[in-house]
């Protein structure tokens, strides 16, 4: 079990060994916890912008702008990495589209972190099901990650049919991070890590642009400076969270790193109730830190 937890490190991680018992710097905590805050600063940047398909776009233009400088010093990855940097992006771009979809669907402080939380449990009920022997200790996080996961749909107190497609969305963008992270980990020695990323991003990037001109088209054009300042500045930290979590991952200790990654669930849900002005704030912000514990455990 403990090789699958170790590639849960979000998003695109292909360092990815588990490292039992390493310990944690000051230096190396202050990283990952700030990578957190920025990756649930971006999403919430991508929830709130009054057109999200225009923010998913400006993200994705960032996502070119700096792939695309970063490949063009760094090269092309070697042919073995290929398979990897391909799937990889292309399971990014059903991410992309799904989280996008979530959030048009449902508030932030309810989808992101059964988005965030879902990858880790559909990895580690896989991994039981596929028959490993799993410790007492993994069991008791997916236990916890099913409540902490139950207790945001059941959000007010029931699972209402209008949370439905939001909610199936959320757990549907968690199915594709456990997918992408399964093949980021599989990628591990096939080419450094700068390179993949870059080529990573830059495939990807395209995507939401191409959509959001399809649909917007001379409209698209036509945005309030705000949102083109939001939109860019949310591609820009989405990029800044990653390249401190890789930094962070030099450490050894992947796995710590991995569980210290996933508060940002709880930040998550904090930015949805004092920012976006979402209800049921103390009961969302509850079950995410109950999601978040279960990760821990997961990855010890």
């Amino acid at each position: 079990m403990a090789a699958f937890p170790a590639v849960l490190a979000d998003p695109a991680l292909p360092t990815l060994a588990l490292v039992g018992g390493s310990g944690l710097s000051a230096g190396v905590v202050a990283l990952t916890l700030f990578a957190a805050v920025l990756h649930a600063v971006w999403n919430a940047v991508a929830h709130g912008v009054p057109d999200r398909l225009v923010g998913f776009a400006l993200i994705g233009t960032a996502y070119v702008v700096v792939g695309g400088v970063a490949a063009l010093v760094l090269g092309l990855p070697p042919v073995a990495a290929w398979p990897f940097v391909l799937g990889s992006a292309g399971l990014h771009v059903v991410y992309t589209l799904l989280l996008w979809a979530s959030y048009q669907l449902g508030e932030f402080g309810q989808v992101y972190p059964v988005a965030r939380g879902t990858a880790p449990w559909v990895v580690a009920v896989i991994e039981v099901a596929s028959g490993h022997a799993v410790p007492v200790v993994q069991l008791v996080g997916i236990a916890v990650i099913s409540v902490g996961l139950i207790s945001l749909a059941l959000d007010g107190g029931r699972l209402s049919r209008a949370a439905m497609p939001a909610l199936g969305a959320a757990v549907a963008t968690g199915v594709c991070i456990a997918g992408y992270t399964v093949v980021d980990a599989a990628a591990v020695g096939t080419t450094p890590v700068p390179v993949y990323a870059a080529w990573m991003f830059l495939l990807q990037g395209p995507v939401m642009p191409v959509v959001a001109l399809v649909r917007r088209r001379r409209g698209l054009v036509r945005q309030p400076r705000s949102m083109l300042v939001a939109g860019l500045a949310g591609g820009v930290v989405s990029l800044a969270a990653y390249g401190l979590v890789l930094v962070a991952q030099t450490s050894g200790a992947t796995a710590a790193v991995a569980a210290l990654r996933e508060t940002g669930i709880v930040v998550g849900a904090i930015l949805g109730t004092v920012f976006l002005g979402e209800r049921f704030g103390i009961g969302r912000i509850a079950a995410a830190a109950v999601v978040a514990a279960g990760i821990v455990l997961v990855d010890l």
